[in-house]
């Protein structure tokens, strides 16, 4: 019996499905629908553009009801900002489990605190400017997409390309003369 035991565990093992290891398991599925039990970083990256629609969704309705003038008059647009840091919090966990997944990249690790930067800067901006049109708020709002896809493309260029090898400086110590 004893001679069998190590090939059931390898057996059972090799049979239960593998589970993320990036901290995935608790993340909403609204934020990265398609993509939550796969990388992180395509988590990450399925969330930015995510997060951003909901919160500008949210932002749009704010708009239709109150007007541009008013959406952020008292508190009307306290939907929007529920909205942006709801998002900031539940966007916290995929964008650290894909940092740790990129990590063997200076560039992709880069490349992701960029896009995180750019997807903050784009909720902030959802807040209608004093006086301005209405056709040119709602181009200013959908432009961060296009941003979001170009940075996003990059980064999947990125994390397709080979890991350049890192360069492991001279040894200090000096070699005995005989």
């Amino acid at each position: 019996m004893h001679r069998y035991t190590s090939l059931v565990v390898f057996v059972l093992a090799a049979a239960l499905p593998v589970t993320p290891a990036f901290g995935l398991d608790k993340v909403d599925p609204y934020i990265c629908p398609t993509t939550a039990k796969g990388s992180a970083i395509e988590c990450f990256l399925e969330a930015v553009p995510q997060t951003y629609t909901m919160c500008r969704q949210i932002k749009s309705i704010e708009i239709i009801e109150f007007g541009l003038k008013g959406a952020q008059e008292g508190v009307n647009g306290a939907k929007t900002e529920y909205c942006i840091d709801k998002h900031r919090l539940s966007i916290t966990r995929p964008y650290h489990a894909a940092l740790r997944e990129a990590a063997r990249s200076k560039e992709a690790v880069q490349s992701l605190r960029q896009l995180h930067d750019v997807w903050l800067e784009s909720l902030a901006k959802l807040v209608p400017a004093p006086d301005e049109a209405d056709e040119t708020y709602k181009q200013r709002v959908i432009g961060p997409y296009a941003e979001f896809n170009e940075r996003i493309k990059m980064i999947r260029i990125l994390g397709e390309a080979p890991a350049k090898p890192v360069a492991t400086p001279p040894s200090k110590t000096k070699k005995a003369r005989p």
